[in-house]
């Protein structure tokens, strides 16, 4: 979607015609579903529609945040720009949840190989050495603490323990995707998202670029302002910060000043709320929430780079401590051995 609306900037700015344009992309797009989409638009405005309501017609591909960008370009004649623009917020959008993602890659790889190597650990190569050790004991002996310990935990994951314990993280899992689903849900979770340690910081700066980056690109795009905080709102992917900014769109629609319902919410940072004013007071919002959403940007790519370099050195320690602790306590009981082999040599 990117590509497409950078490359549909382009040729309209050059003065094709916007018939032209949807057919040539069209016919360049390697997305089946996306191309069938463009043929659909391409017909509609054949037929007389205006691209604004061609595109509204499907939703799952152009959201509201796109068609009223692209109506607010018809009606302003500058079509050609305002596809630029939000060529650039498109991008933006992307590269902040690629930051994200990236983030959460590799810690995931990491404990998934943990979990797979202690799994194959406990149940295939622990057994083994406890039907040893136990043929090695004498009348009365025991192994080592440790040693039984780990036995147990893998005699507990190689029954139905392990078993029990999948089905347990699963069922949890979809129950919680479904409680998501509900209002009472997804206001719980995202408020805890919201107010988790480190990651919950990351969030709300995501989210504070996130509705900056919008909000400024619909407002310098000419949406009015009452319906850009709608659009925003609804594009907010947290539903406490699509709350707060509907309870600001409720302010201003009361006539009130930006800042002050913005403020009230206490879910923006402080010095959000000051630029805010400062932009509203000089007439420059949208440039304000752009500089905004480009420090909050910023700020989340150090976030995220200083949260991999603090988890590193975590995960590899966790694995150094959980392997390490299941092969020593596996070799005190030959420790032993040896030192009665020892002894009785003597």
């Amino acid at each position: 979607l990117a590509v497409f609306t950078r490359q549909f900037s382009v040729m309209i700015d050059a003065g094709l015609p916007l018939v032209q344009c949807i057919d040539i992309l069209g016919e360049q797009q390697q997305n089946a579903f996306f191309k069938d989409v463009l043929r659909q638009v391409r017909q509609s405005v054949e037929e007389g529609s205006t691209l604004f309501a061609a595109l509204e017609k499907h939703p799952k591909v152009f959201d509201n945040l796109y068609t009223h960008m692209v109506e607010a370009g018809e009606t302003g004649g500058v079509l050609d720009l305002i596809l630029q623009r939000l060529a650039t917020l498109i991008e933006k959008v992307v590269k902040l949840k690629r930051s994200i993602v990236s983030a959460s890659i590799y810690p995931a790889a990491v404990i998934t190989v943990a979990i797979g190597a202690i799994a194959v650990i406990m149940i295939v190569v622990i057994p083994q050495f406890q039907q040893i050790f136990l043929g090695l004991l004498g009348p009365g002996e025991a192994l080592p603490l440790p040693t039984r310990i780990v036995m147990g935990i893998s005699g507990f994951i190689a029954g139905w323990g392990g078993l029990a314990t999948l089905i347990i993280l699963i069922g949890s899992g979809v129950a919680i995707k479904f409680y998501y689903a509900t209002p009472k849900g997804k206001w719980q979770i995202d408020a805890l998202l919201l107010k988790a340690p480190i990651f919950g910081s990351i969030l709300r700066k995501v989210a504070v670029a996130r509705f900056s980056r919008i909000l400024s690109t619909l407002l310098s795009s000419g949406v009015p302002i009452l319906q850009s905080l709608d659009i925003t709102a609804k594009t907010a992917g947290n539903v406490i910060i699509e709350d707060a900014i509907l309870k600001v769109r409720a302010g201003v629609e009361r006539g009130e000043n930006f800042v002050d319902p913005l403020k009230a919410t206490n879910v923006f940072p402080h010095m959000v709320g000051q630029m805010i004013g400062v932009g509203e007071q000089t007439g420059a919002l949208d440039a304000m929430l752009g500089k905004i959403a480009d420090f909050y940007e910023e700020e989340v790519d150090t976030a995220i780079a200083d949260l991999l370099g603090l988890m590193e050195p975590v995960l590899i320690a966790f694995l150094g401590v959980t392997i390490g602790s299941i092969v020593i306590s596996m070799y005190l009981p030959l420790f032993s051995l040896i030192g009665k082999l020892s002894g009785g040599a003597k």
